[in-house]
């Protein structure tokens, strides 16, 4: 398999495909900017046994029909084009799919992840086999639409907050895909909170409640966490707001609380740590409360229930 784009990166048989800090460099359309964000270092392991179970759940008995009407040595192309507005993200992962099926289908890149694209745009050409690209449709097609409908869904936040605050993602991601629904936040323009459960301190009501209490939850996390990791704590009013900034949190998420609640947690904070509006917050609320001096806006759906963009895998002569 040969992926054209212009960087060297890892060798899987005769594939090459990109794994590195920044937005892929590809073969652009013209007139297509190359993408703003940095989207960070992949995690190869975790992507490939992401695709390995994909491929297995779709292909564990093969595919009879390709089998009984595809001749064996029958060479298609194909051309997976958008159907829809959408931010691309996915482009790499799908080719890895095609790498894994077959190393001989071949895979051009014409858009890369992170930009946005019209209907009708071409966003990767392949050649191969009939049947491996067949084989391989599905799978590629249903993390492309994935990846693609969480980035386009991010961007439309990053656009709505104009740059006044960071959005970022939750822990709310389809169970299996995290790590590609992370990197598709990233593409969007967004950010990630903590990756799992021990990669920071996110004290919530039920930690409270086990704790003790507000500044008990603080106390004891604060002594058993290393020091370069920060501390937050999920508030429901102002009053709980007073106590984990008398605690030391070092950030507070304020949950679920109205714009003139949020006015006045920002003036009680006075910068002495970073305030996170989180609960429910759409396009519009996020667009509102992005004005009001906090500095995270974290939203679940994002990942936890974004649609997937249209996109399609069409053969060509």
């Amino acid at each position: 398999m040969f992926i054209h784009q212009n960087r060297g990166g890892e060798s899987v048989g005769k594939a090459t495909l990109l794994w590195y800090a920044g937005a892929p460099e590809v073969v652009y359309r013209a007139g297509m900017a190359k993408p703003p964000v940095s989207v960070g270092l992949w995690d190869i392991g975790a992507v490939d046994r992401i695709i390995e179970a994909a491929l297995a759940e779709d292909l564990s008995t093969g595919d009879i029909t390709g089998r009984s009407t595809v001749a064996a040595g029958h060479q298609a192309g194909a051309r997976i084009v958008a159907k829809q507005e959408l931010v691309v993200c996915g482009t790499s992962v799908a080719a890895r799919v095609f790498a894994r099926v077959d190393p001989a289908v071949e895979v051009e890149i014409c858009v890369g992840d992170g930009q946005r694209v019209v209907r009708g745009i071409e966003v990767m050409r392949l050649r191969g086999p009939g049947r491996s690209l067949l084989a391989g449709e599905r799978t590629a097609l249903n993390l492309l639409q994935r990846m693609s409908g969480v980035a386009t869904m991010t961007r439309g936040y990053v656009e709505a907050i104009a740059g006044r605050c960071r959005v970022v993602d939750t822990r709310k991601t389809m169970p299996g895909l995290r790590p590609l629904d992370r990197y598709a936040v990233r593409c969007g323009g967004g950010h990630n909170h903590r990756n799992d459960l021990g990669s920071g301190v996110l004290i919530k009501e039920n930690h409270i409640l086990c704790a003790g209490g507000i500044t008990q939850a603080i106390t004891r996390a604060r002594a058993a966490a290393p020091h370069t990791m920060a501390i937050e704590c999920e508030v429901q009013n102002l009053d709980e707001l007073r106590e984990a900034l008398a605690a030391g949190a070092d950030i507070v998420m304020l949950d679920n609380m109205g714009d003139a609640e949020v006015r006045e947690a920002v003036a009680i904070t006075a910068g002495r740590a970073q305030l996170e509006v989180s609960g429910g917050v759409d396009l519009q609320r996020a667009s509102e409360v992005a004005g009001l001096g906090i500095d995270i806006i974290s939203v679940g759906r994002l990942t936890h229930s974004v649609p997937a963009c249209d996109l399609s895998m069409l053969f060509v002569g």
